[in-house]
């Protein structure tokens, strides 16, 4: 049941990303301000809001081109290997708490598989914001869907995973460890194959 709230507002949010895309490609006036581009870190509604935004905000006041691309790509490969030091931190800080539950009851290995499903969730909401900002907007379209698919995929993968212990108090356990693994490897993915 938690994990079916928590899902929720993230199919919610892809959503409105999704919807708001047009309202916000209609309105860059009022989205070339740079008050709607302060934090990169923010929810995956706001970013998509801030999508016009952050391409806007990119343009070099010298007027070249190529001074724009060489200070843009030095910008962002610093932030891929900053995510990739990121994510293998938090992989360091997740494989602990793994390793060192409070006991070995049912209860305490779900709640820590629960905050490493929460952890790489909010660090997979994080790159999703930070991608938006790099990618054109026929790359983060078609992101866009591959996320859809790879949602729908994660949960059919743990719920399958977790029938094999139906009706015990492992279903719930095995469901969200899966959610977990997956969503950390999908953090990795988007990472190493789309920020720049």
């Amino acid at each position: 049941m938690k994990i079916a709230k928590r899902m929720v507002p993230l199919i919610i949010v892809l959503l409105l990303a999704a919807c708001n895309n047009s309202a916000t490609e209609s309105s860059s006036s009022a989205t070339n301000d740079p008050a709607n581009n302060s934090n990169p870190q923010t929810a995956n509604e706001e970013n998509a809001n801030t999508e016009p935004a952050a391409t806007a905000n990119t343009t070099n006041t010298n007027g070249t081109e190529s001074e724009e691309d060489s200070g843009s790509n030095d910008e962002t490969v610093s932030q891929k290997e900053e995510y990739l030091t990121k994510l293998n931190a938090k992989k360091k800080e997740m494989d602990e708490l793994r390793k060192n539950p409070e006991n070995d009851t049912t209860y305490a290995m779900k709640k820590v598989e629960g905050e490493r499903y929460d952890a790489w969730d909010d660090l997979l909401n994080e790159i999703y914001g930070v991608l938006q900002k790099q990618l054109s907007s026929e790359e983060m379209e078609q992101l866009k869907q591959e996320q859809r698919e790879w949602i729908k995929n994660r949960d059919s993968k743990a719920k399958e995973a977790s029938l094999k212990y139906e009706g015990g108090t492992m279903e719930q356990l095995e469901y969200v460890t899966v959610l977990a693994d997956l969503t950390e490897e999908r953090c990795f993915a988007l990472v190493e194959g789309y920020m720049k």
